[in-house]
Formats: structure tokens, sequence, C-alpha cells
């Protein structure tokens, strides 16, 4: 991590960090209320450029393995937790702060003082977390069997999903979640889009990596609530995620939006629905992006169990493949830079062998000697 003595810059403060780092400029200091940071906040955190990110939570419970401030630490990032603190009732936002340790001041003035976290101490939490993951993993079990019976009923016996604008029979469909490396896999999956143009889902923040991709979401499902105005706008089709009892926390925004949107009530969570969605309406392929598929991803977002999603994967999983696959997949041309790639580097290859090896050196200047003679030169 890149050391300072003092780091002056602008306070952003939001107790949503995915909101937050739309936000974010290297220049600013971060304020979040995050307790547990998970690696995707971590990842777009870094990414951001920000140097300072002040905590009020604490950034590593011990509830999991949790390597998102480990990961944060180690991008250069200083993170410092002030757990309980006030700091987003006595600070605005905008307002110049200045950092020396793991102080923060404002015009001078100590407003908080708290603990720089420090990657070793980190990388020794997740290690003694990792021997206890077993605890974890026994509850996890219990809640997922607990709701299995009513989930797995509902999701078995299918979803009333409402007629869309987009076709998906004998189409290749791609979900796309904000998980843990979804842009990563997003770029993994690129050649696959330009060869197959899948219909594009999104859950709700993964609306906004297609964006910034320069791909156009055509379906877009969750409870919006970490989706952006203008992704939604440039989707075709939305699909609300309600509770089985019929609220829909995210309808409330739409209508003010004033867009055209489809309500679902399921249960489990939206990126279940979206892979429902595409396997109901015919998708002849799902390749998933960014989906949660192990214990600490379904941790991270504090969920107790994953009923929903054991049988919405049992239901899809002839044709659900996950985006790190896909590479494999696609390659059904090879283009000529690979060929050249393997061209030139056998003739380095032959040309190290040839300049280490006096018996080789001389079989070549016999053979163009040859070559020679036989030419006429």
């Amino acid at each position: 991590m890149s050391a300072f003595v003092e780091f002056r810059g602008a306070a952003r403060l939001d107790r949503r960090t995915k909101h937050l780092v739309r936000r974010l400029s290297p220049d600013d200091i971060a304020i979040i209320d995050h307790t547990d940071i998970d690696r995707v906040s971590a990842e777009e955190l870094v990414e951001s450029g920000v140097r300072v990110v002040v905590n009020v939570a604490r950034s590593q419970s011990g509830r999991y393995p949790n390597p998102g401030p480990l990961m944060l630490v180690r991008g250069g990032v200083r993170l410092i937790e002030v757990p309980d603190d006030d700091l987003f009732e006595r600070l605005s936002d905008g307002e110049l702060l200045s950092v020396r340790g793991g102080s923060v001041f404002r015009n001078g003035t100590c407003v908080a003082t708290g603990h720089v976290v420090e990657a070793d101490e980190l990388a020794r939490a997740l290690a003694e977390q990792q021997e206890r993951v077993t605890e974890a993993l026994e509850g996890f079990a219990e809640n997922t069997m607990r709701y299995l019976r009513e989930e797995g009923r509902l999701l078995a016996e299918g979803i009333e999903f409402p007629a869309l604008g987009v076709s998906f029979r004998d189409r290749h469909a791609l979900v796309v979640a904000r998980g843990p490396g979804h842009k990563r896999d997003l770029r993994i999956v690129r050649p696959y889009i330009r060869s197959f143009k899948p219909v594009l889902v999104a859950v709700d923040g993964g609306a906004d990596a297609l964006l910034e991709a320069g791909l156009r979401p055509e379906v877009i499902t969750g409870d919006m609530d970490s989706v952006s105005d203008a992704a939604l706008r440039a989707a075709r089709e939305i699909v609300v995620h309600a509770y089985p009892g019929g609220e829909a926390p995210g309808a409330a925004r739409l209508d003010a939006l004033g867009l055209r949107y489809h309500t679902v009530a399921a249960p489990g969570i939206s990126e279940d629905v979206a892979l429902l969605l595409a396997h109901e309406k015919g998708a002849e392929l799902i390749v998933a992006v960014g989906t949660h598929l192990n214990l600490v991803e379904f941790l991270e977002r504090n969920r107790a169990g994953m009923s929903s999603t054991f049988v919405t994967r049992l239901k899809v999983g002839e044709i659900l493949i996950d985006a790190k696959g896909v590479s494999r997949l696609v390659s059904r041309r090879v283009g000529i830079w690979p060929l050249v790639t393997v061209t030139v580097t056998g003739v380095a290859a032959m040309a190290v062998a040839v300049s280490v090896s006096p018996p080789l050196r001389n079989l070549i200047e016999l053979l163009a000697l040859r070559a020679r003679d036989l030419l006429g030169f």
C-alpha cells in the first residue's frame, strides 16, 4: 500500500457502498457503513482509485471467511475502522477532510480516530475464519433444508412469467449479475457474444456492467435497488422481482420514472428469477456471468440458506454454464494472430537451439551450402 503522511480530500458518504462507488474519484475520502466488505465492493472501491476508506462498521466481522477487506488493502487503499461512530451525522458530503494515520480532521480539528487495518492482520483473521468454515456450513445447510420445502415447491411448480417483447426461443441467454469477478467474466465472453448474439439479461446492477462494456441490456430483473436510471431506460423489458406475497419495493421507483414493467412474485434471489425466466421462455443455453455459486458468496450477501438457488440450478442445470467455461466453448474459429504467435515462438525456439548447439549450427551451414550449389548461387 502506498504510504502517505497526510491525505486531503473531499468526503463522500453513502451507507450503500454500491451506490457510493459510482461517484468516487482518487481525490475523495470514502465514508462507508459496511459490515463485512464483500469482494465486489472491494473490487469497485479499488477500481475507483480512492486511497482512503473510513468504515464506521466492522470490515471483517468473523462471521465467515471474508476476503473483501484484504483485497481492498492489498489494492492500495488505507482502510480505517471507526466502529459505532456518528460520522454520518457530523459530516457533510463534499466537505474537505484530512487524514493522518488513523485520525480524520476537519479544519484542523480531529473528528474521529480509528484503527488502520493492515494486510497482515486481515490475512491472519481470514486464515482463522477458514478453519471455522464448517460451523458456518452446518448452519447454512440447516436453513437451506428448513426453507427448501416451501420455496422448492413454489419453484418446482413453476413461476408464471408475463409475455415479453423479447424472444428467447432457440436462442442463448447471457445472465449478468453483479457478483465477484463479473467484469472479468464479461471480458471473457465477448467473443461468445459476437458469435452467438445471446439475449442479454441483467440482474439489477448487472445492467450497468453491460452498459460499461458497450452492450445494451434487453431484459432487467431484480428489485431495482442497484441499477442506474440510464440502464433502466436502455432496457427493452423490465421484470420486477416481488416477494411471494406480492409486495414489490422496486415498483415505486419505476412508476416515478414513468417506465413500463412487469411484476413477478417469487421466492429466492433475483438472479434465480433471471435464470428461471430464460429457462421458461425457451432459451437453448444459459451462460451465467457473476452469479453466486459457493458458500462464501452467499454468506457475503447475508443469505441464511440457498434453497431457491439449489432448486433453480436443479431445474435449469442441463442448459446452464458458467462464463468461465465459455472461453473453451467459443474457440470454433482460430484467427490468424494465434497462428502467427505459435509460428514466431517456434522459429525463436529453433534459433535458440541452433545458437547453443555447435552440431546443429554446422548442420544448418552444410544444408545452406548444398542449397546454394543446387541453385547455382
